[in-house]
């Protein structure tokens, strides 16, 4: 559970840019902040779900990238482990599976890589940003309400999104750490996941991805939003520092190395292009 603290609730007068995980990938996270400067969204209308430092080569360059022109940013498992010095990332993987065997190595590259400045930042960053727009609240958070590190898909059963919504009191939860983009309006409730920027979303292309929330009349449009990067760039950084790993060839494939944590749908996905989208809620 999270722990009891004062939840940050921000109004936002416009259009609205959600991201997640950057994981250490300067190309992609500079290609996004362009990005929100093509669309006219300011740093204040900006979002991240957390796991600003990961898979990728530049943690630190990241990092300080996303903590001074990304905007509003919630704790992620990663955050949490690095700025507490934890021994692992704190993902969520179970002992024994590929992903928790790549984990060691990026995860070491990371704790390397940071100073003392950008943990005590990343300690400092609320575990839950509530964002009032459209005439809806919704509840910003890494994993789940209930658990920083929960996996939370498009397949996850209906009853269990509606618990975790319920748990956050709001119209609906803003959602990250899976990597996965999906909207799913259920019971007149929202849960929503804009994808990550740091990797690819397993289907097969280099992409990754973003959202933007546009209040519409009486409601809000979501839209799920594919963003072209410099891919190519930010694999060699990888392999110059012999951080491979199987994470630098998925952000040339789009495919990721190891597909543990999947449930079945999203595992039979795997490789299938995603078509950009867009919801009126």
């Amino acid at each position: 559970m999270m722990r009891a603290m004062a939840i940050p609730a921000i109004a936002m007068d416009g259009p609205v840019l959600v991201y997640g995980g950057t994981y250490s990938n300067l190309f992609a996270t500079l290609a996004l902040l362009e990005q929100a400067e093509r669309l006219g969204i300011p740093r204040e209308r900006m979002i991240c779900t957390g796991d600003v430092v990961a898979y990728c080569a530049e943690p630190l360059a990241t990092a300080d990238v996303v903590r001074r022109f990304g905007g509003h940013v919630v704790m992620g498992n990663c955050e949490e482990s690095l700025g507490n010095e934890a021994a692992d990332c704190g993902c969520g993987f179970e002992e024994g599976t590929a992903c928790a065997a790549l984990a060691v190595e990026w995860y070491a590259h990371a704790v390397d890589g940071l100073d003392a400045e950008h943990r005590a930042w990343m300690r400092g960053l609320p575990r839950r940003i509530d964002i009032l727009i459209g005439g809806r609240r919704l509840a910003a958070i890494h994993g789940a309400v209930s658990k920083i590190n929960r996996f939370i898909f498009a397949s996850t059963s209906r009853d269990e999104k509606l618990r975790e919504i319920a748990l956050a009191g709001t119209d609906g939860v803003i959602g990250g750490h899976c990597g996965l983009p999906f909207t799913q309006i259920l019971d007149g409730k929202l849960w929503h996941n804009p994808g990550a920027i740091g990797l690819p979303a397993n289907d097969g292309t280099p992409r990754v991805w973003y959202s933007v929330l546009t209040p519409e009349g009486a409601g809000l449009r979501i839209e799920h939003c594919a963003l072209d990067y410099r891919y190519r760039g930010a694999a060699g950084i990888m392999r110059g520092i012999n951080l491979a790993g199987g994470y630098a060839a998925a952000l040339e494939t789009g495919l990721w190395p190891s597909c543990d944590v999947l449930p079945p749908d999203e595992l039979r996905a795997r490789g299938r292009p995603i078509a950009p989208s867009a919801v009126l809620w």
